[in-house]
């Protein structure tokens, strides 16, 4: 069996290069957009002491040894958000990163262990206006490359059409038939059983050590997401506290939190939250999701001690990413992401 061409031979890279042009179209307008609307771009270390705190993301480890050799590790950022709440701390009001984020164990059709993330923050700014950003930048992307619709395995989407907003609660009921908030109490503590049972008599499959949060993504990935962004996109919002592990809880009902996220032809694209600013209560949750991550993984990253101290003195905000080369996918009809990295990461 011959081996497949590399991205570099010359005619895979001939069909490759209008994708690739027009990634470079999309980009050079996204930061014509945030120029017009007073932001600063921002270049942050990729080098972090953390890589980020959530339970099921993998980074990549290394180390930095001192001019007295001495050792530490560190690890490549899987987003830039810690630095950025820092600058924001510093006193900037409105900061977007367009740049190289890096995830461990993720390779596939949507995935690469390194790829671009677009990261932004409005100071004083609801996460709603958030939505607003995340419709424009659709639209963009579809002008630039030139398209009237966005297309991924048989789904379309129209990028001009204003998207659809849908909270948790109720795709849960529309798509699988759970009131998911009936197993969430006052005080954002989770009940298994409760959704377990939810589960069953849905006919979803379920293991005797799942637990909420298994549960729950579950119902999102076989039940909620391939439902979404169909004909338009859809802005998801109203997640779990439990699932929102940096963003504040929701004035109007404290069992879910001010996150949302966008999703097109079935893609996720984006993720945004209303910040949450008290260290005490992002220490919690940190410490919470690490102690999970040692129960399923085996191991826990450290804490940025640098990040909490700067949350007690940022300002209130509202934050988003958005996977750039996904948005670029969607907008060029590209089955896969590679497909629109300029220079791939090496395959096994």
């Amino acid at each position: 069996m011959t081996a497949a061409s590399p991205w570099w031979t010359p005619h895979i890279h001939a069909d490759r290069r209008p994708r690739l042009i027009a990634r470079n179209a999309i980009a050079n307008a996204l930061r014509g957009w945030f120029a017009t609307r007073d932001f600063v771009e921002v270049t942050t270390s990729a080098l972090q002491v953390s890589p980020g705190n959530e339970a099921h993301l993998a980074a990549f480890a290394t180390e930095a040894i001192g001019p007295d050799a001495a050792r530490r590790p560190l690890y490549l950022h899987t987003s830039p958000e810690f630095a950025c709440k820092k600058l924001l701390a510093a006193g900037e009001k409105r900061i977007f990163s367009l740049g190289a984020v890096y995830r461990n164990r993720e390779r596939g059709p949507l995935h690469h262990p390194e790829f671009t993330m677009l990261e932004w923050y409005r100071v004083g700014e609801t996460y709603e206006r958030l939505m607003a950003d995340c419709a424009e930048f659709l639209a963009l992307a579809a002008e630039k490359a030139g398209t009237k619709r966005f297309r991924f395995r048989g789904r379309e989407a129209d990028p001009f059409a204003e998207p659809e907003r849908l909270s948790v609660a109720e795709a849960f009921l529309a798509y699988a038939g759970i009131d998911l908030l009936a197993t969430v109490a006052a005080d954002g503590s989770t009940d298994r059983d409760a959704l377990h049972a939810a589960l069953v008599r849905a006919g979803l499959r379920t293991a005797p050590d799942d637990n909420w949060a298994d549960l729950f993504s579950r119902v999102m990935v076989e039940k909620v997401e391939p439902a979404l962004g169909q004909g338009r996109a859809t802005i998801l919002y109203g997640y779990p506290v439990s699932e929102a592990a940096l963003a504040r809880p929701s004035a109007e009902d404290p069992r879910v939190a001010e996150r949302f996220e966008l999703y097109c032809c079935g893609v996720e694209l984006a993720n945004a939250f209303g910040e949450l600013t008290d260290p005490a209560e992002q220490r919690r949750r940190f410490v919470a999701e690490m102690d999970e991550k040692e129960r399923v993984y085996g191991e826990r990253y450290p804490l940025d001690e640098d990040f909490l101290a700067a949350l007690a003195i940022m300002p209130e905000a509202g934050g988003s990413a958005l996977g750039f080369d996904r948005l670029v996918m969607l907008a060029t009809g590209a089955a896969r992401i590679e497909d629109v990295i300029w220079a791939p990461v090496a395959g096994p």
